[in-house]
């Protein structure tokens, strides 16, 4: 991991409705995984009044902690903690027709993103805290991620979530297309939601009063 960096993330989500088929065609593709499933704890840091929420701005605290293969044949790797900065989403590219814009801006996700690893997440949760900020959200999944020949700088991040599983692609619009369509998507299934967002849709439709995004105990151990 990287000690800092800074980029701009552009991104969509994709639902995964067979995960059967869907890691068939990985296989068929010639996905290579660039990293083993990883168990990720997100706490969202705000302010009292969510002043950062209602800037689109975001501060989070992340924990990876990478799955052991069961036949214990590889050495656990170890935890991995990052302090992640994001703003507010753009829309991309930057182009002069405003309906042209509308369109792109609706169609990837486009923020700022500044990352950091970490150290001690607890040493860096009492510095946040003191500086006035709270855990606002807590959200886990598993993510394994993979990467597609011919398909340079594009990150396939498969994520196993309380709601569902997802894909996340993440690099230039063109090659979020070409690896879309290659997966057996089209342009209308992206989503640029975040997890958060798609959790309280989640539990409106439930009739459940929204808390945090977090396994059971039973599935946290597979």
């Amino acid at each position: 991991m990287p000690v800092s960096k800074s980029t701009q993330e552009i991104e969509i989500k994709l639902r995964v409705a067979n995960v059967f088929a869907l890691r068939r065609r990985l296989h068929h593709l010639g996905a290579r995984k660039v990293s083993p499933r990883t168990h990720e704890s997100n706490t969202l840091y705000d302010t009292p009044k969510k002043v950062l929420a209602r800037r689109g701005q975001l501060i989070r605290i992340r924990v990876e902690k990478p799955r052991q293969a069961k036949n214990g044949a590889h050495r656990p790797q170890p935890t991995q903690a990052v302090l992640t900065f994001k703003g507010p989403p753009k829309s991309w590219p930057h182009v002069r027709h405003a309906n042209q814009r509308a369109r792109n801006k609706s169609r990837y996700k486009v923020r700022e993103e500044l990352e950091i690893a970490i150290s001690d997440a607890q040493q860096m949760h009492r510095i946040l805290t003191a500086l006035g900020l709270r855990p606002l959200f807590r959200y886990e999944k598993f993510r394994t991620t993979y990467a597609l020949r011919g398909l340079r700088n594009l990150k396939i991040e498969f994520d196993e979530t309380p709601i569902g599983t997802f894909l996340e692609l993440e690099g230039s619009p063109s090659a979020i297309d070409r690896a879309a369509g290659l997966l057996g998507y089209a342009r209308s299934h992206y989503i640029t939601q975040t997890y958060g967002a798609l959790y309280i849709a989640d539990r409106r439709r439930h009739g459940s009063r929204p808390t945090d995004m977090l396994f059971t105990p039973i599935k946290k151990l597979r």
